[in-house]
């Protein structure tokens, strides 16, 4: 059983797809569960658990009641992130760039954060925030 997973609420669900479905196995080794690209739901797994959840954003609202309010608020500062420790900051960064991930920070050392900690971030199709990590 997952004890805790992030479930991403998408617009773009295909998008969304294809872009996870190609970076996580290489990335983290995550196998995808279920789903496809026609959505609206699709898990990655990791020896079994689950580290990944995408939902179409307007089948979501449906189901918790939420249809009626607004699809789009203004733009604000992040309120999530979805990190991912991978073995090689810099080649998981090209995988994601190669995949139509936007860059938002390059590769960088931060020992402020831990020692030999390494980042970098980018955006996925539909705009969350992406961190690559390693230490």
């Amino acid at each position: 059983m997952d004890a805790l997973h992030p479930r991403l609420l998408v617009d773009r669900f295909a998008d969304c797809f294809r872009f996870y479905d190609a970076v996580l196995p290489e990335l983290i080794g995550a196998v995808r569960a279920s789903g496809n690209a026609s959505g609206p739901y699709a898990h990655w797994d990791v020896e079994g658990q689950g580290v990944l959840v995408l939902f179409d954003r307007g089948a979501m609202a449906t189901v918790a009641g939420t249809e009626h309010l607004p699809a789009d608020p203004a733009p604000t500062q992040d309120r999530s992130m979805f990190v991912l420790r991978v073995a090689d900051v810099d080649a998981g960064l090209a995988l994601c760039l190669g995949h139509g991930a936007e860059l938002t920070a390059p590769a960088s050392d931060r020992p402020e954060w831990g020692p030999g900690l390494r980042t970098a971030h980018v955006r996925d199709p539909e705009g969350h925030l992406v961190e690559l990590q390693s230490y």
